[in-house]
């Protein structure tokens, strides 16, 4: 895959590239795995000296995928796709990555989608993901650049998801609110987090979308990205979310899974510099939940 920049001052090759976040290692990949540098159309290397109007072009090897992940066929409903990014609609109830408890996940899911298509790169690049039981937008790269590129986005906090959540309390939700606490580790659990004073700076923004008596629909922002960071926090007021019974959420309404729905992305694709707004339905089960309440409020 090849990449073109135009330099805009007297810099070093590798100095222009580096502002364009091409790292050290891709640096390399491109010297030592079958790629190239070429400078208005003839080759040469990293510390040739740039003229301003010169024209780079980078030549990036293809990139075989992992043995030890296993390509799965499954349906996937894809959202949105180009020669950088893929953007899919996960369901609950499948893993983002393998682990010794789960292997039919989105990671083997896609793999196998790369292999029917004949894609020339291989591996899997996955860029925001979601927990096993947590629906919604999940963003793949489809090359090492790309996920380098939207890395810096997530660096700067300028990828923006937002989730629609059902949570459940005896007390009222303001309109707008932000919950600021930070999240540490469980000592008595290796999967659930709780709210600590040794934990890590946790942001959550919400608005309260509708209100079924005590279950409310809400939607939420991060700030941060801590793990189980908006099943915590609700939790932590009082609010924890239906079907969590992790975190005490009530399993009285017919969910059977944390209700919590990724139906928002948003990110500046880097290489068309146009801002991406994906946007995913609620699933039926929530939306199920919810048309019982109307039926009662």
């Amino acid at each position: 895959m090849r990449f073109e920049f135009v330099a805009d001052r007297r810099v070093k090759v590798k100095t222009l590239l580096k502002e364009h976040e091409v790292s050290k290692g891709l640096l390399a990949k491109v010297k030592f795995s079958g790629g190239n540098i070429w400078v208005n159309g003839r080759e040469e290397n990293a510390i040739y000296l740039l003229d301003v109007g010169d024209v780079v072009a980078i030549d990036i090897p293809d990139e075989r995928g992992f043995g030890t992940l296993e390509p799965v066929r499954s349906d996937l409903n894809i959202v949105y796709e180009d020669d950088h990014f893929l953007v899919i609609d996960k369901p609950y109830g499948v893993a983002s990555i393998p682990s010794k408890i789960h292997s039919n996940t989105m990671a083997n899911f896609v793999k196998q989608y790369y292999i029917d298509q004949d894609y020339p790169n291989q591996q899997i690049h996955i860029v925001t993901r979601l927990d096993k039981d947590t629906s919604g937008l999940m963003l793949f790269a489809k090359h090492g650049y790309a996920h380098a590129r939207m890395d810096k986005q997530l660096q700067s906090k300028t990828i923006e998801k937002r989730y629609y959540a059902l949570v459940a309390g005896e007390a009222d939700l303001e309109e707008q609110g932000d919950i600021i606490a930070p999240i540490a580790r469980n000592d008595a659990s290796i999967i659930t987090r709780c709210v600590g004073p040794d934990g890590k700076y946790a942001h959550t923004s919400y608005w309260l979308k509708a209100q079924y008596g005590s279950v409310k629909l809400v939607d939420i922002k991060l700030h941060t990205g801590r793990t189980h960071q908006i099943r915590v926090h609700f939790s932590h007021i009082g609010q924890p979310l239906l079907g969590d019974d992790l975190y005490g959420g009530s399993m009285d309404y017919g969910i059977e899974r944390q209700a919590l729905h990724c139906h928002s992305l948003t990110f500046t694709h880097p290489f068309t510099k146009k801002v991406m707004n994906l946007q995913s339905s609620l699933t039926s089960d929530m939306e199920s939940v919810i048309l019982d309440l109307e039926k009662n409020y």
